[in-house]
């Protein structure tokens, strides 16, 4: 196994993989590192997330571009956006936490104090998102993991934020300061973490900076720069269990096929049924987003069967050659070739 990433897998099969086809995520020029690629952007105050993709579009010339969650225009910070193929796997960052700085304003006197509206409020809670909102209207749950008062100054008050995708801090806010009894608005909001991406750790770029860096290489042709800030897709899926798969089996897989057990050649040993996974080849490569039909020890005892259902598809057919046949009931990893 050459890919770094992919680390401490349980060992079901050994099979050889062609260089000739495919290449390992750290081994993409640029071109290819666009088609496959995620920039963490420092959304700025202001714009939309819409116009931000749009922006970013006409920046780096791709026709397709899309982000992770949005964020609304007077909120800053980070905003993962999926170059090309990528756009496929940001839904997997819906499934982690975000992280978030609001700064507050608590009006009046209170009936209750501020710290004991955030231990209320640090747990499972029902939220109807505002009337100026993408999603319909109707009451939903969110998990408030962490809630911590950072800093208070009068009535100003920053808190840090762990959350559930989907939840609406400008309502979190509204709703404490009605349990207070006094109000409360939100004055500024930063997110600073998506799922593993932390502000403090990711480098995020700023539109300016991918600019500036996606001229260089078209003017001088030193793409150095532009490189840096572009990160493979497979970093997005580094927050969930990982299969790795036959090249025989890959071209099956990006045409929609299930995966069976004789394609798999590696699993996460933790790995359980209706777990989310990353499919990827031996060089690393993300294939696609499956859902585990089996567990690890399953595959491991079993010779035949679906070990993962395809649900999204991000590499593009035909980056490995065809070694399958077309029959009723068949999944990648059977039929032609896909046993190695």
């Amino acid at each position: 196994m050459s890919a770094p990433r992919l680390a401490g897998l349980r060992v079901i099969d050994e099979d050889d993989t062609d260089d000739a086809h495919g290449t390992r995520p750290e081994d993409r020029g640029v071109e290819r590192a666009l088609e496959y690629g995620l920039v963490l952007l420092d959304k700025p105050p202001g714009p939309t997330s819409h116009e931000v993709v749009a922006w970013t579009k006409r920046i780096l010339g791709l026709p397709k571009i899309g982000h992770s969650g949005t964020l609304d225009p007077q909120v800053s910070g980070v905003l993962p956006l999926g170059l090309g193929e990528a756009t496929k796997a940001l839904g997997v960052l819906l499934l982690g936490p975000k992280e978030y700085h609001a700064l507050g304003r608590v009006h009046g006197e209170s009936a209750r104090p501020l710290e004991e509206a955030i231990g209320l409020f640090t747990a499972e809670i029902y939220q109807k998102p505002p009337q100026r909102s993408a999603v319909s209207r109707r009451t939903r749950t969110r998990t408030i993991h962490e809630m911590e008062l950072l800093e208070r100054r009068g009535q100003l008050a920053l808190l840090r934020i762990t959350c559930e995708a989907g939840t609406y801090i400008r309502k979190l806010l509204y709703d404490m300061g009605e349990i207070m009894g006094s109000g409360a608005t939100m004055v500024e909001l930063r997110r600073t973490r998506v799922d593993h991406f932390e502000e403090s750790t990711c480098g995020l770029v700023t539109m300016h900076e991918l600019a500036d860096a996606h001229a260089r290489w078209r003017e001088d042709g030193d793409a150095s720069r532009l490189m840096a800030m572009v990160r493979p897709v497979e970093d997005a899926l580094a927050g969930i269990k990982s299969a790795v798969i036959r090249d025989s089996a890959v071209d099956a897989m990006c045409h929609g096929a299930q995966l069976a057990v004789p394609g798999v050649l590696r699993v996460s040993p933790n790995l359980h049924s209706g777990d989310t996974v990353g499919i990827y080849t031996q060089k690393g490569e993300a294939v696609a987003l499956a859902t585990a039909m089996m567990g690890a020890q399953e595959i491991d005892d079993a010779t035949r069967g679906h070990a993962f259902r395809t649900s999204r598809i991000i590499m593009k057919p035909g980056t490995y050659p065809k070694q399958w046949r077309t029959r009723a009931g068949e999944g990648a990893g059977e039929g032609g070739g896909g046993q190695g």
